[in-house]
């Protein structure tokens, strides 16, 4: 499985974040604006990480990284 860096894990959890912030609400462009910025800022993260390699599978691995953690084994 792709091994996603720090950097787009914290992109990933920006756009988690702003998008339960816009969805709190009702629709406006102003208040959607932040979570697709986020979004954007993401993806284009993702394919930049990935390269000519799996693109999928790295921004599958960055969305389970965040939304469904592993947990500690402290």
């Amino acid at each position: 499985m792709a091994k996603p860096s720090e950097h787009l894990i914290q992109l990933c959890q920006a756009a988690v974040k702003a998008e339960r912030q816009a969805t709190s609400q009702p629709y406006s462009k102003e208040g959607w604006a932040p979570w697709l910025d986020a979004a954007k800022a993401f993806q284009r993260a993702v394919t930049a990480e990935a390269g000519n390699g799996d693109r999928y599978a790295l921004e599958q691995a960055a969305k389970k990284a965040v939304l469904h953690p592993e947990p500690d084994e402290s």
